[in-house]
């Protein structure tokens, strides 16, 4: 049996440093949680601490489970647009597409040519309100103030074009079964063209406040490096995925709505650490932003026609199963729907991004600080609603 340690206690500033004498140390275990941090949801970390560094990681989901996937059983397809675009709250049109292409697709419906370019548009759009929100809320995180101001200030500017077409702030229910729910009004074209070169325009702002600051720099490179083995792994995915040169993006790779037809740049990085990640998705909302002039000007080129399909009074989809999915501002997005040839779909299986972009938590924040864990789990850009549907 070997001789049990010996605790040395002191008192007073130097008075533990007895020569010879081995200090006895046991793990702590803290709960980060459960919370509610504004925008990423409620979410509990269990950490067990050695020192101040991280020794084990464990995120403890399900506080927001609302059973979703359950619900959509007892909802017509009409209906389940308003369940599936509440799980990622920044992320709703791009919610409501996934579902609707799956139920097109069971159906063999062909949607009209300026529905089709409307959605790629207004997906856009999507993303770049998502982008804009952690693009300001994650220097919050780490103590800066002032950029969620400005990022704000953009959100709204294109937040005033999306409420107008469709009515909502933040749960747009804009989407339908075989297209949109109604025309774009007079005028919305050069509305939104205005709005996103504003958008543009003012960038410089959020990105001369950050990018070069000496302090985010010091917060965020070499901080939470995710290596590429790991990524493939866990299924990580969307511009986390990007910044350790995992170069897939569905847009470009393959491509639905009318992405075939644009020229989609996919933004990547090699580092993996914190900063990669927040420069992929600054970089990203540029690209997001050329998307959104290019889909414009093609409406503007388009004649006038149908923006949705004549459905039947009751919708009901025929008997068998497929899969759909979508570059999500927050990486893939997949519904798998399987049908009995009912009104209501008998499964909808959701594969939300974020679900696999916080469990690669487990892996990353073991070894690092304690003081670096904010810095590392606001990089991860995930939204608990989508984990926990």
């Amino acid at each position: 049996m070997s001789e049990p340690k010996e605790i040395v206690v002191g008192v007073g500033a130097g008075a533990s440093a007895v020569p010879g004498k081995e200090l006895a140390t046991e793990d702590m275990v803290l709960n980060i949680g459960p919370q509610h941090p504004s925008t990423h949801g409620v979410l509990r970390l269990r950490l067990a601490l050695d020192g101040e560094r991280i020794a084990t990681a464990e995120p403890i989901i399900g506080y927001m489970h609302r059973g979703a996937e359950k619900l959509f059983e007892v909802r017509d397809y009409r209906q389940i647009i308003v369940l599936a675009n509440r799980h990622d709250w920044l992320s709703a049109f791009a919610n409501e597409l996934g579902v609707v292409i799956a139920v097109e697709r069971m159906l063999g419906m062909e949607v009209p040519v300026r529905a089709v370019w409307a959605r790629t548009l207004l997906a856009e759009l999507n993303r770049v309100l998502n982008h804009l929100m952690f693009l300001g809320s994650y220097p919050l995180e780490l103590g800066a103030i002032t950029p969620v101001f400005y990022a704000f200030r953009e959100r709204e500017t294109i937040q005033a074009v999306m409420e107008e077409i469709s009515g909502g702030r933040m749960h747009y229910m804009f989407n339908r079964v075989g297209g949109l729910k109604e025309d774009l009004p007079l005028g919305w074209l050069e509305r939104t063209g205005r709005a996103v070169a504003d958008v543009r325009r003012r960038l410089p702002d959020i990105e001369n406040l950050i990018m070069g600051n000496e302090i985010f720099l010091a917060r965020t490179t070499g901080v939470g490096v995710l290596d590429r083995e790991t990524i493939l792994q866990y299924g990580v995915s969307g511009p986390i995925a990007r910044a350790s040169g995992v170069d897939l993006d569905l847009r470009r790779d393959e491509p639905y709505l009318a992405y075939g037809e644009l020229p989609v740049k996919v933004v990547t990085r090699s580092a993996g650490d914190c900063h990669a990640r927040f420069e992929v998705l600054h970089d990203q909302l540029k690209v997001s932003l050329d998307l959104a002039d290019a889909c414009l000007e093609r409406l503007r080129q388009l004649p006038p026609g149908p923006i949705n399909q004549r459905l039947p009074k009751i919708l009901k989809a025929p008997e068998g199963h497929t899969y759909a999915w979508t570059e999500s501002p927050l990486g893939l997005n997949g519904y798998y729907l399987v049908s009995r040839g009912e009104k209501t779909p008998w499964r909808l299986k959701l594969r939300s991004a974020s679900f696999n972009n916080v469990q690669v938590l487990r892996e990353m924040l073991p070894g690092n600080l304690l003081a670096d864990m904010v810095a590392i789990l606001g990089s991860m850009f995930f939204v608990v609603g989508d984990i926990d549907k």
